[in-house]
């Protein structure tokens, strides 16, 4: 009898954790209580949070931004978010290296315009954020610049550019 209770009692929670797992609704998927949604955004690498709220306003084109941007700061990082604010592990990461150095360096927060950050990935040829760029050449993310600190790389590259403290004198 206790067998046969528990058997029936296994099987109407498997149907009901089955039916709980799967129910779908007006385009929205549930799964073990989380909703999912099943429509596309505009831009599928990007979550709802981070999608671009507004953009760079210039006369220039964003690829001629972009070009401007590389060719005048001796130091850019195109992120999500800012250096005071960056709102990608990856981001925070590259930001805690590149201040190690305490080298001026130029951000651009890459979610704030959609146009901006295509033009970036064209530019580098690159698809993933953040993107660093040293004197003009692309140097990679935060796993780049993170191994070039490791082994003494990044500083040999940056040994040139005046670190901040000199440039107050």
């Amino acid at each position: 009898m206790a067998r046969s209770l528990s058997s029936m009692l296994l099987r109407n929670m498997t149907n009901f954790s089955a039916a709980r797992m799967s129910a779908q609704v007006s385009g929205l998927s549930y799964q073990n209580a989380m909703k999912y949604s099943t429509t596309s955004p505009n831009d599928p690498d990007s979550h709802e949070d981070f999608r671009p709220t507004s953009k760079v306003e210039s006369s220039l084109s964003v690829k001629d931004i972009v070009d401007q941007d590389v060719k005048e700061n001796p130091v850019m990082i195109y992120m999500k978010g800012n250096p005071e604010m960056p709102r990608c592990g990856f981001s925070s990461l590259a930001v805690r290296v590149l201040k190690e150095y305490r080298v001026p360096f130029g951000s651009r927060n890459i979610l704030e315009d959609m146009e901006l950050k295509d033009a970036v990935k064209s530019y580098s040829h690159w698809p993933t954020f953040p993107q660093i760029f040293i004197k003009g050449e692309f140097i990679g993310g935060s796993d780049i610049i993170l191994n070039m600190h490791q082994t003494g790389e990044l500083e040999q590259k940056l040994k040139e550019i005046v670190p901040n403290e000199k440039k107050a004198e």
